[in-house]
């Protein structure tokens, strides 16, 4: 559904299903949750489903499809502001993490993320090494509560 890099028609459709369902967060672990973030375009708000990866105290959201992909586009336009949704809306900062840090997450990422297993060059029992060879190519965000006041 994803053979090009970006979703086709099927996996648009399961998305925007996904997104409401984990929103709503009936039926749903709380790592599953919906992603709001302003379009850098259209700036109207964008959903999707995305799993969060808890790691050593902090949570984090990892793009399987690369950086190329509109999520992740957004989120830099959007200097890290965005809103998570499980039950409740969260308004959340963004902030990438160093490449050199990102092999342990990753790796935990494809326990907590089965659907991202075939998108990502690497076996989930891989040498932390391997993955630190493909991290760059796959952004991480750590997730912080946005104290700002406005979402």
């Amino acid at each position: 559904m994803y053979r090009t890099g970006r979703p086709n028609r099927m996996a648009r459709v399961l998305n925007r299903i996904s997104a409401v369902h984990f929103a709503s967060g009936l039926l749903a672990p709380g790592h599953w949750v919906t992603l709001e973030v302003t379009g850098r375009r259209s700036g109207r708000p964008v959903s999707l489903p995305l799993v969060v990866v808890h790691h050593q105290g902090g949570r984090y959201l990892v793009s399987m499809l690369g950086p190329d992909t509109n999520w992740v586009r957004n989120v830099r336009a959007a200097g890290g502001r965005a809103v998570l949704r499980h039950r409740h809306r969260e308004p959340v900062r963004l902030s990438e993490v160093p490449v050199a840090e990102r092999a342990p997450l990753l790796q935990r990422y494809l326990d907590v993320a089965p659907g991202a297993r075939p998108h990502l060059p690497f076996d989930r029992g891989a040498p932390l090494a391997e993955i630190a060879d493909v991290a760059a190519r796959y952004p991480v965000f750590r997730v912080d509560p946005d104290r700002s006041g406005a979402d």
